[in-house]
């Protein structure tokens, strides 16, 4: 029977770029466990694994749309160093803030000046097509 909404999939996978850079994977540790269409994950991953079964192998090719969305560039920001508590920034940082209100959020440090910071909020894949090999360990129905 194949894998539909509402059932509970388990299964390996290697997340990579494009350019075959790999960003994760679920080598060396437990499959990765979800239920389907609940929103657990990207919508992408979910449609990838619908019609699948128990020991299917595939390659899923996930649009940005369908993933972390678009690079958004009203989400890239300047700030005052003074406002962050880091005194040894670097290009390339990924920060983990909060709000006043508790929220907690990440922001990559793109640019640095003497007083100034360009943070970006986008998630770090958004604009980025993704490209997961996917092998189905177990899978139960709701």
């Amino acid at each position: 029977m194949p894998i539909e909404d509402g059932d509970t999939v388990s299964l390996h996978y290697t997340g990579r770029l494009e350019d075959g850079e790999v960003f994760d994977t679920s080598e060396g540790r437990g499959p990765l466990t979800f239920q389907v269409g609940k929103g657990m994950v990207i919508p992408g991953f979910d449609d990838g694994v619908r019609g699948l079964e128990k020991g299917d192998s595939t390659t899923l090719t996930i649009q940005p749309e369908d993933g972390y969305g678009q690079h958004d560039p009203n989400l890239v920001r300047e700030v005052g160093r003074e406002q962050l508590d880091a005194p040894d920034l670097e290009a390339g940082q990924v920060l983990g803030l909060e709000t006043e209100d508790g929220r907690r959020f990440q922001a990559t440090v793109k640019d640095l000046g003497e007083e100034k910071v360009v943070l970006d909020f986008n998630h770090f894949l958004a604009g980025q097509t993704l490209v997961f090999d996917i092998e189905v360990v177990d899978y139960k129905s709701e």
